[in-house]
C-alpha cells in the first residue's frame, strides 16, 4: 500500500519536483554543499545547547517549594527551574 501524503508542504514539494523546480548538484558542487550543511549544523547545535550560569535572588519559601516540585517530578531542583524555564521560553508553558 503506497504512503498517503498528508500535509499540504509535502504536496508543495511533489508539485515542485514534477514541474523541475528542482536540480541535481554537479560533482563539483556537492563536496562544498556537503561541507556548508555540516558547519552549519555544528554551528546550531553548538548554540542550541551552550549553558551559561546565571546568579538570581529567590524568596526561601519559593525555593521550598520549587525543591518539593522538583522532587515530585525526581530530578535536582536546579535542572527543574531549568527546565521550567526552557518550557516557558519555548511556548511549552504558558505563563
Amino acid at each position: 500500500m503506497p504512503k498517503r501524503i498528508e500535509t499540504t508542504d509535502e504536496l508543495k514539494i511533489l508539485e515542485d519536483v514534477e514541474n523541475d523546480k528542482y536540480h541535481s548538484l554537479d560533482s563539483n558542487e556537492f563536496d562544498p554543499m556537503i561541507a556548508m550543511l555540516k558547519t552549519a549544523s555544528d554551528n546550531t547545535i553548538e548554540r542550541l545547547t551552550k549553558k551559561k550560569a546565571i546568579n538570581i535572588r529567590l524568596l526561601e519559601s519559593d525555593i521550598i517549594r520549587l525543591k518539593s516540585m522538583a522532587l515530585n517530578e525526581g530530578m535536582p531542583y536546579q535542572t527543574y527551574i531549568s527546565h521550567m524555564i526552557h518550557k516557558l521560553t519555548t511556548g511549552a508553558l504558558k505563563a
